[in-house]
């Protein structure tokens, strides 16, 4: 569906300089701000302690984390598991606290507010399982890196593969440089949600490659930029129905999915902002530099050889 049509290419491929050192720039500040100050990890990565409580009645989340605030544990992470009486408290390490008194002062604070909240559960996460599940997550994310170049190296040509890869880890990078400078906290549901941005951008760069395909069997005459610019440009209406649909999914998450999806929304958010902008261009410039052509993707016709002569 064509809801949105442009009658000239727009000449993507000539911004490709100012968008390949814009792009460099993020990617450099990025890595200064990971370098320097790191991600700031969550319960589930730096370890800590888990509650599990119950209440009589819906559990109001903002009440229980402006009453942890109170006692000093602002950086608790409160949230609703199972039904809305059923809240799950992380913790992070304290070091003025045991395992056990820590529980005891959070329970000692939670029953002047509510007498009937009881404690269904709590455990220690110790450091070593948070380091495990961040090992466990940059595997994860290799992994699918190398499946995605793979997979596109076999479908079209290594070229296609090196441009998806490398915009999609500039989207990566990009989200955990906004994290890391920001100081915005990073578990697992960002993790889940950066995994999910690498699968769902390399769609979008399997639909410009097809119609880049499509170009170079159609438009024979045509150079090299012209086909890029018009594969971008006849994909650019798909474009933006499918991800603004998306993103306005994802953006009620943000506004209304409470704080267990705040950064979840928000490391999406984005991605797929920053998707769209290196699938058209930083993928784009960088098949120019490889040297892209015909011959890449359209074998040539093999004309049948004349019958010899008696």
């Amino acid at each position: 569906m064509d809801f949105f049509r442009f009658e000239r290419d727009i000449p993507f491929t000539r911004w490709g300089k100012f968008s390949m050192t814009f792009s460099l720039i993020i990617s450099i500040l990025a890595i200064y701000s990971l370098t320097t100050k790191g991600l700031n990890l969550a319960v589930d990565f730096t370890g800590g302690t888990v509650m599990e409580i119950s209440y009589q009645q819906p559990a109001n989340l903002d009440k229980t984390r402006k009453i942890l605030a109170g006692i000093g544990m602002s950086d608790a992470i409160v949230q609703n598991f199972g039904t809305s009486r059923d809240v799950m408290i992380r913790l992070p390490v304290k070091l003025e606290h045991a395992g056990g008194n820590l529980s005891e002062t959070v329970m000692t604070a939670l029953k002047v507010d509510d007498p009937s909240v009881e404690m269904k559960r709590v455990e220690f996460v110790g450091p070593q399982v948070g380091d495990e599940l961040l090992e466990n997550g940059l595997l994860a994310m290799l992994f699918v890196s190398m499946g995605i170049v793979a997979y596109l190296a076999v479908r079209f040509e290594w070229k296609f593969g090196v441009a998806c890869i490398v915009a999609n880890l500039h989207d990566v990078l990009t989200i955990l440089g906004c994290f890391s400078f920001f100081q915005w906290e990073f578990d697992l549901t960002v993790l889940a949600a950066v995994l999910a941005i690498l699968g769902y951008s390399v769609n979008e760069s399997v639909v410009i490659s097809d119609r880049i395909r499509e170009n170079f069997r159609k438009l024979r005459k045509a150079t090299v930029t012209r086909i890029i610019d018009n594969a971008i440009t006849e994909t650019m209406s798909r474009t933006i129905i499918t991800h603004g649909s998306t993103q306005m999914v994802v953006i009620s998450m943000f506004l209304f999915g409470g704080e267990a999806l705040h950064n979840f929304a928000l490391a999406l958010t984005i991605g797929i902002l920053f998707g769209i902008y290196s699938s058209i261009m930083i993928a784009s410039p960088i098949l120019l530099l490889l040297g892209a052509k015909r011959e890449d993707l359209v074998k040539p016709e093999r004309k049948p050889q004349e019958e010899a002569l008696p």
